[in-house]
């Protein structure tokens, strides 16, 4: 199907792109229907909005830069999800980008949770004081040696 994306304009994606988020997000509530796109600048990955094209978010899988981050889903997250096992859970972090790119940030107090077989989306909230809504990416990638 073709889709209009912000990143790359008219864009042909496959139906696995496409994932519902039956709560929306935090702030788009309304958006209900995206599509996962990969990045021209991996490791990153665009979640755009099928509902308005000028709606995209950059994301990063909070691993890359924090391998230390361990994703806590309630109950009710897993539910919301259908009960996805291990395998099937993909994260991510919602990444900030200012004029400054060195202090582009990640969100991992939010992250964004899909359910890779039933494309299902929800955005969680990870209750551990370690996870703030604003990572400063490339200063944690220095801190453990990552990448």
């Amino acid at each position: 199907m073709k889709i209009e994306s912000k990143p790359y304009g008219t864009i042909e994606i496959e139906e696995q792109q496409l994932v519902t988020f039956p709560r929306g997000l935090l702030g788009f509530e309304s958006h209900l229907t995206w599509a996962l796109l990969d990045s021209a600048q991996p490791p990153f990955f665009w979640l755009q909005s099928l509902d308005e094209p000028s709606l995209a978010f950059v994301l990063l899988a909070p691993t890359f830069f924090r391998p230390d981050y361990l994703l806590e889903l309630s109950e009710m997250d897993r539910e919301a999800l259908g009960q996805p096992t291990e395998a099937e859970i993909l994260s991510f972090a919602i990444v900030t980008i200012p004029e400054d790119q060195n202090r582009m940030t990640a969100n991992l107090q939010g992250p964004l949770v899909i359910n890779k077989r039933a494309r299902i989306g929800r955005q969680t909230i990870q209750t551990s004081l370690q996870w703030r809504v604003r990572h400063l990416i490339l200063d944690e990638l220095a801190a453990t040696g990552a990448h």
